[in-house]
């Protein structure tokens, strides 16, 4: 049989690859903690919960293509409230940030096309762009310089024919940088000038821990046919199981194209998106809270990192991910090692090896992205397994 030369292309999530030798080390008796997947165990806000709850239509319609209107006003009103006013007909709800990325890609992108992607990057974008028949064009960033990438000559020398899009997550994953509203504008200008859409993949703007406000592209004036910006409720509320984002532009004829994408998909969950406008009605303590917690925990773990000797890393500036270099051969071995031949007092850890973050070849094969989603105790003692995990490698792959 025949598979499509596009999906050949692709590789398996790395954050979930390494899942079958997980459930065998779980099997083994081993407890695993878990870095490798930005799942949150904050609680979900109970908003979400009561709308479920007293949801009582009689029959579980399809939604409007474009969302349910409950969803769509909560949108436009949380962009109002950060000075960044969008309309209902500029907002088109989708199944998690990810179908909003892959929307606004299939719109954009054809074969032979390029767009520019700083790495390290989430590396789900390799998948929805190389299903376009497009190609990333990579900026390399570095811990050593914080993993900036908003620098004029470097990303115009990434331009050329075959460019049509600059994207870029804010703050980052995996690297946990923010970018300042100088650096947001210049990238905005650079699309601008050469005509190219920009993307902000935006679903961690609430956590930023340096006590400024992130800005959001949206809130940029005179770039409306360039801006693309992708949001979501699973980070920001800790719902990732609601499936529930979106694609805002106000490029009237992307949006038009972009809903070809809805209507063919027919609608997001209808009841998810019920439940998650109520999302929107929680207030600023619920994410004061969230963030303190979150800053502990990054605290937490650059302290941990700070006990490895050969370790490189920036520490993160906001979302909840943090990249290191390591003092190894290869992430993926060492990962391979930890869950299937070494323990420590029955427990091992659990991290992404980061080379498939990256588009240029033989990069980032000795670094890892580590998920601060669990709690400080967990985070504490997983920087001790880590420690003795790559001391344990090393000895044996003298």
């Amino acid at each position: 049989m025949k598979f499509s030369s596009k999906i050949e292309k692709c590789g398996l999530s790395p954050m979930r690859k390494f899942a079958p030798y997980a459930n065998e080390a779980l099997k083994a008796g081993k407890k695993l903690y878990h870095l490798n997947i930005g799942q949150p165990d904050i609680a979900t806000p109970e908003a979400y919960f009561e709308a479920v709850k007293s949801f009582s239509q009689p029959v579980l319609a399809y939604a409007p293509s474009d969302g349910v209107p409950e969803m769509i006003n909560a949108v436009v009103d949380y962009y109002a409230k950060i000075d960044a006013p969008i309309t209902n007909k500029q907002v088109l709800i989708s199944t998690g940030g990810s179908e909003a990325l892959q929307m606004a890609l299939s719109c954009i992108l054809e074969d032979g096309d390029e767009i520019i992607v700083p790495e390290p990057f989430y590396p789900n974008y390799t998948t929805f762009i190389t299903m376009t028949g497009a190609t990333v064009r990579p900026i390399t960033t570095k811990p050593e310089e914080g993993y900036k990438f908003a620098i004029r000559e470097r990303v115009e020398a990434c331009i050329n024919e075959n460019t049509r899009a600059i994207m870029f997550t804010n703050p980052g994953n995996p690297t946990g940088t923010v970018m300042t509203a100088e650096e947001l504008k210049l990238m905005a200008d650079i699309a601008k000038e050469h005509n190219l859409f920009i993307i902000g993949d935006e679903v961690y703007r609430e956590f930023v821990y340096g006590g400024e406000k992130l800005m959001s592209l949206l809130q940029l004036e005179g770039y409306e046919e360039n801006v693309i910006v992708i949001d979501s409720v699973s980070k920001r509320f800790s719902a990732c199981g609601a499936r529930i984002g979106c694609m805002i532009t106000r490029n009237e004829e992307l949006y038009n194209n972009a809903m070809k994408w809805c209507q063919g998909r027919l609608c997001a969950s209808t009841i998810d998106q019920v439940a998650s406008a109520a999302l929107y009605t929680v207030g600023p303590e619920y994410f004061d809270a969230v963030r303190k917690e979150y800053c502990a925990r990054k605290d937490c773990l650059v302290e941990g990192l700070k006990k490895i000797d050969g370790v490189v890393y920036s520490e993160p500036k906001g979302a909840f991910y943090v990249m290191a270099a390591l003092p190894v051969d290869d992430a993926e071995k060492l990962q391979m090692f930890m869950l299937q031949e070494w323990d420590d007092n029955g427990e091992t850890l659990m991290f992404t090896p980061a080379e498939s973050f990256y588009k240029t070849p033989n990069t980032g094969k000795n670094e890892i992205r580590m998920a601060y989603v669990i709690n400080e105790a967990d985070i504490a003692r997983s920087m001790e397994l880590l420690k003795k995990g790559i001391e344990a490698y090393n000895a044996k792959n003298k």
